[in-house]
């Protein structure tokens, strides 16, 4: 099938907490006119991602099998993508986002060593998003290898790159990120963006995934099929069934990040808040964290969940801890 005829693939890479979902969701909002299929791949014992995207015409598929879709749950993209060819619905594009943990590379010969799969989709672009408050120290931390590697692996693959949340740091450090980021990467195109505000130009329908140059740099490419991970990286989810009192949870978060937020690399939880008809969404970072309204529950169940991925995480406490703030 000739290249114009396959289903273009974007895929979305960067460390936990870049801005990975608010980018998916500006583009599913956004007035594209396209049908997107997209799938959501994240590192947990309890799936939160799917929650967070705005589910609007687009399809959403969820992989939350606690794995990235660089180790063994690769098979199971596999069997997505022909899924979704299966479908008398076609699709305009397909939208995949990694795991914060994920080595693109596995992901993009995904596209190469399946013959069925490279005979209908066509690798697009690998776009990375990078924060630009904690990029640098990410990449500096030399005594825990699978940290740095993997951030510095997510960026030197990328073929277009996102420093986001520019907003948070001043013009001298967005200077100093990108000679940083630059320095991985000689030759993807850099792009800033606040809440991943970007131009859907200059992330969809790129066309810059050059197959000759990526061999040319590395001639086995395709034969490279190991990776790891940290493995002090774990995640721990707990589940709050009730509703939460507002100011204690700020308050506890609080706290334990004050003593503990170094350890702790991602935060995202879902909730409900008593006398309040709105779901609310928890992101953090390290020390840094929001709680923000989102839209009424729908006669979902409204039973809370929160997952902390972090390194050295006590489930014992987080869990007393998190509970300690339900309302009553």
């Amino acid at each position: 099938m000739p290249d114009n005829a396959k289903i273009p693939v974007t895929v979305l890479t960067g460390f936990l907490g870049s801005g990975k979902t608010t980018l998916v969701n500006h583009i599913l909002t956004a007035n594209h006119g396209h049908r997107i299929a997209v799938i959501e791949n994240e590192f947990g014992e309890i799936p939160i991602d799917n929650d967070l995207v705005l589910n609007a015409d687009e399809k959403i598929i969820e992989m939350s099998n606690g794995c990235c879709l660089c180790c063994t749950a690769r098979t199971d993209l596999i069997e997505i993508l022909l899924s979704l060819l299966a479908r008398s619905d076609r699709f305009d594009r397909i939208l995949i986002e990694t795991s914060g943990l994920a080595d693109p590379n596995p992901v993009a010969q995904t596209f190469f060593v399946d013959e069925e799969i490279a005979r209908h989709f066509a690798l697009d672009a690998i776009v990375t998003l990078v924060d630009a408050q904690h990029v640098r120290a990410h990449l500096a931390e030399v005594d825990h290898h699978g940290v740095g590697s993997q951030v510095f692996d997510q960026i030197a693959f990328a073929d277009r790159i996102v420093i986001n949340k520019v907003d948070l740091v001043d013009a001298e450090s967005v200077r100093a990120v990108e000679a940083a980021v630059r320095g991985i990467n000689a030759t993807a195109d850099i792009i800033t963006s606040e809440y991943a505000a970007v131009d859907l130009a200059d992330v969809l329908g790129i066309g810059a995934f050059d197959m000759a140059r990526t061999m040319a740099g590395d001639p086995h490419w395709l034969d490279e099929d190991t990776h790891q991970h940290d493995p002090d990286l774990t995640s721990v989810g707990v589940e709050l069934d009730g509703r939460v009192d507002h100011r204690a949870l700020e308050s506890w978060l609080a706290t334990h990040l004050a003593e503990r937020g170094d350890d702790v690399y991602r935060i995202k939880g879902l909730f409900a808040v008593e006398d309040d008809s709105r779901r609310f969404v928890l992101q953090g970072i390290h020390s840094s964290f929001e709680i923000r309204p989102s839209a009424p529950w729908q006669g979902e169940n409204h039973t809370g969940k929160v997952v902390f991925i972090g390194r050295d995480l006590d489930r014992a406490e987080l869990t007393r801890g998190l509970r300690s703030c339900l309302a009553g």
